[in-house]
């Protein structure tokens, strides 16, 4: 099998950069239709209007109803055609982004991604998550192409709550851990191929800017300022992360974060949080050495991501809730089985109770 390496077409970042998304949209056609939250049109609303004024072109505005699911994708196809739209663009967060793409892929258009979060490495990816209109999961819609641009305004994303993009440096952290392990084991990415140079080499980069930079971007973002660190970070959180999980691979990280969510304890955490103890328990399956072990951990915990159960919510740990979660993490088709060496049900629940154990000798529990 072939390595296949994938990425959006063009990818763009800066401060104040939404005043400019007139200008990037027009390459892509002359009446955009833009998906947004009530929130984000009364924040970002008028910026958006101005730089389509600016550019020449126009677009329209509709609210997002809450959820990616085919009732929204198919009411959102009506109004691109009503409306005679040839380009659409999303405005916010994960689910207005997957509801996006899959509205420009039915429609055959174009699609913008302008994140007003950096919370996740969904925005660049060529994938849909459907939900039913209850947000009870339903299938993977898998893209034929990733999104044409991706704009980052770091403005913007500087001004969301410090927790999110914390979260998003949670979910990167797994990058380069699971594509290392899919290129040791030759599992097939979620491109479609094998794990490449260049992948590999996105996914490490992404793990040594959140180490060198992590701490500090936290700081700058503890009191809502724009800095290298905070830019940095948005970057990796965005672009490398989803390069590396795309073309690199997910392996047991993603799985553990996946047994998780059977814990009704683990529902208000974030993606990213719960990815974070996934890949604590990844390194503990593969026993990786004290030093580098501390390294990774001590990041966490000086971030505030989640080193024990305790922090993600699960205050009464019973081996059933624990089993539960293993044999959900090995379950057939699932990532957990990307690893280099077999990894069974009784191998999570002991990793998962040896990764909780050692985050509480470093917070003190």
């Amino acid at each position: 099998m072939a390595n296949i390496f994938i990425s959006p077409s063009k990818y763009v970042q800066g401060a104040g950069e939404l005043k400019n998304l007139g200008k990037y949209a027009k390459v892509y056609g002359e009446k955009a239709l833009v998906v947004i939250s009530e929130n984000g049109r009364k924040r970002s609303g008028q910026t958006i209007l101005d730089s389509f004024a600016d550019a020449g072109i126009s677009c329209a505005f509709e609210y997002f109803n809450g959820e990616c699911c085919k009732s929204e994708i198919n009411r959102l196809c009506d109004i691109v055609k009503e409306q005679n739209c040839d380009i659409v663009i999303g405005v916010g967060g994960g689910k207005i982004f997957d509801t996006v793409k899959a509205v420009a892929y039915k429609c055959k258009t174009p699609v913008v991604i302008c994140p007003t979060i950096a919370s996740t490495d969904a925005p660049c990816s060529a994938l849909s998550v459907i939900y039913t209109e209850q947000g009870v999961f339903e299938e993977y819609l898998f893209l034929p192409s990733n999104p044409n641009l991706v704009l980052m305004d770091t403005e913007i994303i500087a001004q969301s709550p410090m927790r999110l993009t914390i979260a998003g440096m949670g979910d990167a952290l797994a990058t380069y851990f699971e594509a290392r392990a899919c290129a040791n084991s030759g599992a097939t990415s979620c491109a479609g191929g094998k794990t490449g140079q260049a992948a590999l080499a996105l996914a490490k980069l992404c793990f040594e800017t959140l180490m060198k930079e992590g701490l500090k971007a936290k700081c700058a973002l503890r009191v809502k300022a724009n800095t290298q660190a905070v830019d940095k970070i948005i970057e990796a959180n965005t672009l490398l992360s989803g390069i590396g999980f795309e073309s690199g691979g997910l392996a047991a990280a993603h799985a553990v974060h996946n047994g998780l969510t059977v814990l009704e304890e683990c529902h208000e955490k974030y993606h990213g949080e719960k990815v974070a103890f996934g890949t604590l328990v990844q390194l503990i399956l593969e026993n990786i050495p004290k030093e580098e072990l501390d390294e990774i951990a001590i990041w966490c915990a000086e971030l505030g991501l989640p080193i024990t159960l305790a922090e993600l919510g699960v205050e009464d740990v019973t081996e059933e809730k624990i089993m539960a979660v293993a044999n959900a993490a090995c379950a057939e088709g699932d990532t957990m089985h990307n690893m280099p060496f077999e990894v069974t049900p009784k191998m999570v629940y002991d990793a998962i109770l040896a990764a909780d154990a050692y985050g509480k000798t470093l917070v003190g529990m």
